[in-house]
């Protein structure tokens, strides 16, 4: 370890991110699945975009909402997804301090802005369902454009502790990083001083956050179930449910790797290095790479619009 690594500092100047330690040997062979997930996430998620600005029969809440998922994935893989790929493919591992905040900071914003993307569709879905009379009336373009604004600055203030709590903490041991990106979690604990503050912080914004909003789309989604089991038929209950299953494997597909990561990261002590990094991953791509592929095959107005495109 050179020298640098051992030196008391205060803020070093460059941090080193070792990729997904104990599987340095294989990370040529990871980096194609990965960065195919990245190619499906971008070219997948602009088709999405391209589609919705194309065509103004999509000009409604449900796609601008969807408009909304789609940047947020854009810019949470890139974040991350680059910098990985140089460093299974170039060994290119340094990152200044200031540019591992920033990343930090992009990674925690955009991931609690995407978790409010989809209470919003959520609640989307429950003004279609259960109002449809006065969809058109309770979402229009002026409240969607102010829910936006509001899942925008609330991930983006409750977001802005990460980075300066991180930034003032003494790193005297080490600036080598056992992953591949700056995690909150994973920056604090080469800190050495008493990072509780940053780690109880952590929890309550995981709690807060996405906690609550696993509380509003349980809610909204208790409320679409019984407004479903009232219908007078069977298919008519199985078409309105239909409706909604995307907006549920996209939920999934969020919260159940970002709750393991998170709550891994914190008490897995015991549990291999390289398979807490891998979870992370898993959080950190497969969403972005999945939200357009759901969205392409399962909504119908999306799939007519992309066979156009193709056959034309």
């Amino acid at each position: 370890m050179s020298d640098s690594n051992t030196t008391d500092f205060r803020n070093p100047s460059t941090f080193i991110l070792l990729g997904i330690p104990g599987l340095e040997t294989a990370h040529v062979w990871i980096s194609i699945p990965f960065c195919a997930m990245y190619a499906i996430a971008v070219l997948g998620n602009f088709t999405i975009l391209f589609i919705i600005k194309r065509d103004p029969s999509l000009h409604e809440p449900m796609f601008y909402f969807l408009c909304m998922l789609a940047v947020t994935d854009l810019v949470m893989s890139t974040s991350t997804l680059p910098k990985m790929l140089s460093i299974f493919w170039f060994n290119s591992r340094e990152i200044s301090f200031s540019g591992c905040l920033t990343q930090m900071y992009f990674i925690h914003c955009f991931s609690a802005m995407e978790s409010g993307i989809l209470v919003a569709m959520a609640f989307d879905r429950y003004v279609a369902i259960c109002h449809p009379l006065r969809h058109s009336t309770i979402l229009t373009n002026s409240v969607v454009a102010k829910i936006g604004l509001a899942v925008v600055l609330r991930s983006g203030i409750n977001t802005l502790p990460y980075p300066f709590l991180a930034r003032q903490w003494p790193y005297c041991r080490t600036n080598i990083i056992p992953h591949f990106f700056c995690g909150h979690m994973a920056v604090v604990n080469l800190a050495c001083a008493d990072i509780r503050i940053s780690s109880y912080y952590g929890l309550f914004d995981l709690l807060s956050v996405i906690g609550m909003d696993v509380f509003f789309i349980a809610v909204s989604y208790t409320l679409i179930l019984r407004a479903i089991f009232h219908l007078p038929t069977k298919d008519a209950r199985l078409k309105t449910f239909g409706t909604c299953i995307s907006h549920l494997c996209a939920i999934l597909a969020l919260y159940i790797p970002d709750f393991l990561s998170s709550l891994m990261l914190r008490f897995g002590h015991n549990v291999p290095r390289h398979f807490l990094v891998l979870i992370a991953s898993v959080y950190l791509l497969v969403p972005p790479m999945i939200h357009p592929v759901i969205y392409g095959v399962r909504t119908k107005q999306i799939r007519g619009r992309l066979l156009q495109l193709f056959i034309s």
